[in-house]
């Protein structure tokens, strides 16, 4: 089973070739950092029109690194949902266009059962009922998989998603676009214990997150301490890697809480990491630190950075079981900005 994925819900167009679900011939990205980084953030129109000028090469360039042809292919998968709709339109589109003019069929996949997805690629045996925590600049929230093609999301951020709340404290600080990575990479030579920060209490007992008042609170610190936003070019002070340093643990201390409660009320046996947050190496070492204990019956997968960020390997991959069952083109098949994950 050779299937196309495409992938374009945000700001990375990405085409993929991928075997039986887990076999990634290909896997080609054109990343968008450098159009938005002079924005601190992604912008929706400018998104799009990038997508436009880039599918067309990612496609074609897919396919000669996998050295096969579109007639070759069983089947493409496609992002239906969620993500920005004029991203997710450009995307659908060449999809249902490909899949008419070479009679192949055509599955939409929403993008966070593809995120689950990429835990696959390299860990084909994964076992399920599985637990996803899954992490993300638009999205975090633990998905529960009882069997394949069931999810139940059993709790989902109330307000930011811990990737954007990184961004946004990373921009206000000066420190640069995307904001994740840059604090990953200075919170190692910070003091996470110079800050205080207090993890939010869900007072009705779910399993949701809150992120919003980090950022209040980073912002009172970065007030009362006399903090600067740092200089194109300039060295970053000590006070402020202690800060990130404070602000990242917190964030990951809140991650891990919730996905510890999960974990001890459903008892997966598989316990996934996945999203583009993945990446952050402390969420990983900490993630692993706590489930790999020896204690929990759990096996834990966590994607390889590759595979973490938005990609269409893992488009593929989640849309593979599904070519079993003979799917058709449906040309009424439209994009959705606010797609809800069902099964």
């Amino acid at each position: 089973m050779l299937v196309l994925g495409i992938e374009s819900s945000c700001d990375e167009t990405a085409a993929a070739l991928v075997r039986d679900g887990h076999e990634v011939l290909s896997s080609v990205i054109a990343s968008q950092i450098e159009t938005h980084r002079a924005f601190g953030g992604v912008v929706p129109e400018l998104a799009s029109r990038e997508h436009l000028r880039n599918i067309g090469y990612v496609v074609r360039q897919a396919f000669r690194e996998a050295g096969c042809r579109q007639e070759e292919i069983d089947g493409i998968a496609v992002t239906r949902g969620p993500g920005l709709i004029g991203s997710l339109l450009v995307g659908v589109s060449y999809a249902k266009a490909m899949a008419w003019a070479t009679g192949k069929p055509l599955v939409p996949v929403h993008h966070i059962e593809g995120h689950i997805f990429s835990a696959f690629i390299e860990n084909p045996g994964i076992e399920y009922p599985l637990l996803a925590l899954t992490v993300s600049g638009g999205h975090t929230s633990l998905i529960h998989a009882p069997q394949p093609g069931r999810y139940e999301v059993i709790g989902r951020t109330r307000d930011d998603a811990a990737g954007e709340a990184l961004d946004k404290i990373a921009k206000f600080l000066g420190l640069g676009y995307p904001g994740g990575p840059v604090i990953d990479r200075l919170a190692r030579d910070g003091d996470p214990r110079r800050f205080p920060f207090s993890i939010p209490k869900i007072s009705d007992g779910r399993l949701d997150f809150s992120f919003s008042g980090f950022k209040t609170a980073a912002l009172r610190h970065i007030a009362e301490a006399g903090i600067r936003p740092v200089r194109p070019g300039a060295p970053v002070p000590q006070v402020i890697l202690d800060l990130v340093a404070s602000y990242q643990r917190a964030i990951v201390d809140t991650l891990i809480g919730q996905a510890r409660k999960a974990e001890a009320r459903l008892g997966p046996r598989s316990l996934l990491l996945v999203g583009g947050v993945a990446c952050n190496s402390l969420l990983r070492a900490s993630f692993r630190e706590t489930f790999e204990d020896g204690r929990l019956p759990a096996r834990v997968y966590i994607p390889s950075p590759a595979y973490t960020t938005d990609n269409a390997a893992m488009i593929a991959a989640a849309a593979s079981p599904r070519f079993s069952g003979s799917p058709s083109l449906d040309l009424e098949l439209n994009a959705s900005a606010g797609l809800p994950l069902v099964g």
